[in-house]
């Protein structure tokens, strides 16, 4: 069994994995690190598997091979953790090996949700976590065929997007009544709506899927429940994803939704910490524990978990936010879009371009959307995270600077 002393374990050799085990070496940490990850492949970046996944590039290492060994980074690819013992302190991994830890981290993000209908295991559906699904994607766009989305988030609109450009026919089912019903502002999913549309996409909304229509065991369409069928050479199940705390139940860690954690990424096994998908996490002064799928997302909590594990202090917590390339739309979104707040919408600097923010009660901005509008991508971060209340009026005036906004008194219209 090795190995062990001041040894840190992270299950999970994705974003989360790498960015902790280069994190660690950077701040000095010089006991041992490995990693596990279960596919085959060093850890790479998978924003680009749904919004380049058309594209010859769209495999991008997040570190080039030779990094792992030049920091003494071992990195175990192709074999999965099956279960890890807190009371001794190792880990179980496929092979039938065990490993012991100082510090267990878990990375083992999420998992797409799997269609529970008729023919969901017919061939040509398919989901989108790795580079293998992006590939399948891929050569489906080179045979021209229609494909069916089932779910319109932002993965499944991203893949709509890239296929479109391709002149793929593409049908988005989703069965709420809009786009991103449970992640975007009703403004920012008809504005989305409207330019996928004009662009050749069928949105299809309030449409349920009960079964995937094959022949030969192949995919052929998408059934509805109103008895309407979609006809399709490709079905991909877009409808969210769960997160991969298997292990962490049968540990006996504290799961509701996810691994829960602290502000520094501790479980309610002190040994062990958990970033990324696979964790609920405090983001601001409420208590609220929020499961949040994003890049930076993990890099904050990675942070969080180095300082907790080298005695470092607590980096000062970051607003989130993430990105969603669609066409030619570069969107940022910032904080925590809830339902209730007002929203103000300023235009942005460049045609078609545009920031929606979200406005508490007490006229401060709590979250926004953006399209193509860094400046007040910029802006809102700030303002979100000084929690300064802003007169709507001027945030609504493109001729008052951001700057002079900042400065304006709210007059509370």
């Amino acid at each position: 069994m090795s190995p062990v002393s001041g040894a840190v374990v992270i299950v999970g050799a994705g974003h989360g994995g790498a960015t902790l085990a280069a994190l660690l070496r950077q701040s000095g940490f010089d006991e041992p690190v490995v990693m596990i990850g279960s596919e085959p492949h060093l850890p790479y970046h998978r924003p680009p598997l749904s919004k380049k996944f058309g594209d010859p590039g769209f495999q991008q290492p997040i570190r080039p091979p030779e990094f792992y060994a030049d920091n003494d980074i071992v990195v175990r690819t192709g074999v999965s953790v099956t279960a890890f013992d807190r009371p001794s302190r190792t880990v179980q991994i496929s092979t039938g090996e065990r490993i012991g830890y100082a510090h267990l981290v878990l990375a083992t993000g999420s998992s797409p949700r799997r269609l529970a209908v008729r023919g969901s295991d017919a061939a040509g559906v398919l989901t989108l976590r790795t580079i293998e699904d992006a590939a399948a994607l891929g050569r489906s766009l080179e045979a021209q065929g229609a494909l069916a989305i089932i779910g319109g988030g932002y993965v499944g609109m991203e893949v709509a997007a890239v296929a479109r450009s391709h002149d793929v026919p593409v049908t988005v089912v989703e069965r709420e009544n809009r786009i991103l019903a449970r992640v975007a502002s009703s403004e920012l999913s008809q504005r989305l709506t409207d330019y996928h549309r004009a662009r050749g996409t069928d949105i299809r909304v309030g449409a349920i899927v009960t079964g995937v229509g094959e022949q030969g065991g192949r995919a052929t369409g998408v059934e509805l429940a109103d008895g309407s069928t979609i006809s399709a050479d490709t079905v991909l199940a877009g409808i969210g994803a769960v997160p991969d705390d298997g292990i962490a139940h049968a540990a006996g860690l504290a799961c509701d939704g996810g691994v829960l954690v602290d502000s520094c990424g501790r479980t309610s096994d002190p040994s062990v910490f958990a970033i990324g998908d696979v964790a609920r996490r405090p983001i601001d002064d409420t208590g609220a524990l929020f499961r949040l799928e994003s890049i930076p997302n993990v890099t904050e909590q990675a942070k969080q978990v180095v300082a907790a594990l080298t005695g470092r202090p607590q980096p000062e917590p970051e607003v989130p936010w993430f990105w969603s390339d669609q066409f030619d739309i570069k969107l940022k979104i910032a904080g925590l879009v809830r339902p209730g707040a007002r929203i103000v919408h300023r235009p942005g600097k460049k045609e078609g371009s545009f920031a929606l923010y979200h406005l508490g009660a007490d006229e401060t901005v709590h979250a926004v959307e953006t399209a193509n509008a860094p400046s007040d991508f910029i802006a809102a971060k700030k303002f979100i995270s000084q929690r300064i209340p802003l007169s709507p009026n001027a945030l609504g005036d493109p001729s008052v600077s951001l700057h002079e906004v900042a400065g304006a008194t709210p007059v509370g219209s």
